[in-house]
């Protein structure tokens, strides 16, 4: 059985609970305009995105640390300036249908974003040594390109670092600490830096998980959930949003 369609998670609470990966997940290239453009085709309004610095400064959105998987090109992507990146192919890799896609910036993905009334989440991935200065950057530009837009991007990470300088760049940007195991200490952390919401690997989430995040005023999200029966038993426990790579599969609203 497909998992029941459901909107937003619940009141006081702006995002809709259907999350697509990267754009499209699987089916463009990820993190591309034309994944965009693709999941909101199939009917998403918020999209899940990766973003990181370039050599000079530019909010620019890839996932790994390296060019070599989702690129014509090889080598640490945050060592590069926006204007080598900006020439590289981003798309064929993926398909014939894809070749010659471009990096996307943030910049670009927000203007796609606030002229179709989609949301976003913005995982902080920075290039090893730069997680504060990248979490600064990210949010001090959100904070700017969503200002006064109605409801702002979610900034997550996996590093604490990262969203400690998202938090003193631009405060009043909601945050969400990402995990995929629970370490020592990370509820505390998530606490601390005042987070929204815990995005956790999906395997992790139990009842008592859920009530331990929920009764401390966070939400629950989960990732990359692409089966029926895993959705199916996140809807059960309560928890408030799924990142999905099968926008094919799964109604979004």
């Amino acid at each position: 059985m497909r998992p029941q369609a459901i909107g937003t998670a619940g009141p006081g609470w702006p995002y809709p609970r259907w999350i697509a990966h990267r754009g499209a997940g699987k089916l463009a290239p990820e993190n591309t305009l034309a994944a965009f453009r693709l999941g909101a085709a199939h009917g998403y309004r918020m999209f899940e995105c990766d973003a990181k610095l370039s050599a000079d400064g530019v909010v620019f959105l890839m996932h790994d640390t390296t060019l070599d998987r989702t690129t014509n090109a090889s080598g640490v992507g945050g060592e590069r300036p926006w204007a080598e990146l900006a020439q590289l192919d981003a798309g064929g890799w993926h398909s014939r249908a894809h070749a010659g896609e471009p990096l996307a910036t943030l910049e670009n993905l927000a203007r796609f974003c606030l002229a179709n009334a989609c949301l976003l989440n913005i995982e902080i991935k920075p290039t090893p040594g730069a997680e504060q200065r990248t979490g600064e950057a990210v949010a001090g530009l959100a904070a700017r390109l969503w200002a006064g837009a109605g409801i702002p991007p979610l900034l997550t990470s996996f590093r604490p670092e990262s969203l400690q300088g998202a938090m003193q760049a631009a405060p009043a940007l909601p945050r969400g600490l990402l995990v995929d195991t629970l370490w020592d200490g990370w509820f505390d952390i998530a606490r601390a830096l005042h987070c929204v919401a815990v995005v956790a690997n999906q395997v992790l989430w139990d009842d008592a998980l859920v009530r331990q995040v929920h009764g401390a005023g966070m939400r629950c999200l989960s990732y990359t959930v692409n089966d029926e029966w895993s959705a199916q038993r996140l809807l059960a426990l309560d928890t408030d949003g799924i990142i999905t790579d099968r926008v094919d599969l799964f109604p979004p609203a």
